[in-house]
């Protein structure tokens, strides 16, 4: 029976810029209704554009959000995008109605200000670029997702301490299907690639973050699989494809998990990275207070700089990256040799097992830590 092709569609991020790139045509008196966008990964889309009206505070377009078959909790929603040109150069983001701000250190963004990710911030600043021809151009762009402010208590916003509604996400602008079945197969391709290429090793890494940071550190890009949160369905797949050699790389977040023997990472699945932490801190000499410290941490990048203070980053970092590399290749059976790699968001490399190491000086990886 034929299986059905399951639709992308586009994220929140990528609504908002066609949002801004509505705005513009409708001051320039162009046809606004359908927006033409090249997402971040080349990928062309096509978005319409429910309203566009002036305001007090500017021009401001809804377009609604539509997730394909990804089982999205935006979809549906009114994204309104508010666009008014300012004096100065750059475009200042704001957080309306629905679309949360950062008010805990740890996240990607600092404290103050509105939750939009990277990804849609680019996307926004190529289409200003395109639409006035500068780079440099001022602009005040104000994001309103009203439906927000309920839908935030769905998702880990709260936790996190991103107040006041949910965040413009999306790496590229495109939501690919998240049926979890399909969008695993999708990720094993990846592994015959870099076999039939004859890659030695081949270097997991959880999502483009790490795709960059491997990059950095002199790993060709065939050899990299993006293995999302199903890194023991990839582990298996690729020692069922005759795979040697494995190096892990990821996030504290993502590494901590697996030290736990944690081989399916979603927050929803398991989560108990602020325990093992504390467990491990706590068996290189973490004193009591920062151990509880530790557990109250809101991120593990918070929980991190507790015990960066305590002297006892490094040795805790070594210590959980030699158990993932224990837990991975006992969870093959020893069929292969798996090493792992902890980096954090800025690239800098936290810890790393004799594996891993063994790994970079036989195929002259850049590994420092």
């Amino acid at each position: 029976m034929a299986t059905k092709e399951l639709r992308s569609g586009y994220t929140t991020g990528a609504c908002a810029a066609a949002g801004v790139k509505a705005a513009f045509l409708f001051m320039a008196g162009a046809d606004w209704n359908t927006i033409d966008l090249t997402a971040l990964d080349g990928t062309p889309l096509t978005i319409p554009v429910k309203s566009v009206t002036e305001t007090t505070d500017g021009i401001c377009a809804e377009v609604v959000k539509f997730s394909g078959d990804d089982p999205d909790i935006t979809n549906g929603v009114s994204v309104f995008t508010t666009v008014a040109l300012r004096d100065g150069k750059g475009i200042e983001f704001c957080a309306g109605e629905g679309v949360g701000t950062v008010t805990k250190r740890g996240m990607s963004l600092p404290v103050g200000e509105p939750s939009i990710n990277e990804g849609p911030r680019t996307l926004i600043r190529n289409v200003v670029e395109e639409m006035t021809g500068r780079a440099d151009v001022g602009a005040r762009v104000t994001i309103s997702i009203p439906a927000g402010v309920e839908l935030a208590k769905k998702t880990l916003n709260p936790v996190l301490g991103i107040e006041g509604g949910i965040s413009v996400i999306g790496t590229t602008g495109v939501l690919r299907p998240m049926s979890e079945e399909a969008f695993k197969d999708s990720l094993v391709p990846q592994i015959d690639v870099a076999l039939a290429a004859g890659e030695p090793v081949l270097v997991f890494v959880p999502g483009k973050i790490g795709e960059k940071i491997a990059l950095s550190l002199g790993v060709p890009q065939t050899a990299l699989i993006e293995t999302s949160n199903f890194i023991g369905f990839m582990l298996d797949r690729a020692a069922e494809r005759g795979a040697e050699k494995i190096l892990i790389l990821g996030h504290t977040g993502k590494l901590v998990k697996m030290a736990a023997g944690v081989f399916h990472t979603h927050n929803r699945i398991a989560d108990a990275r602020l325990e093992t932490l504390a467990a491990y801190a706590a068996a290189e000499g973490l004193v009591q207070k920062d151990v509880r410290a530790v557990l109250a941490a809101n991120t593990t990048e918070d929980a991190m700089e507790i015990i960066a203070a305590a002297g006892l980053m490094e040795r805790v970092c070594v210590v959980i990256a030699e158990r993932v590399h224990v837990r991975a290749e006992r969870y093959l059976f020893g069929k292969v040799q798996v090493g792992a790699l902890m980096v954090n968001f800025a690239g800098d490399i936290l810890g790393a097992d004799e594996r891993a190491r063994s790994f970079a000086r036989a195929y002259g990886w850049r590994l420092e830590s």
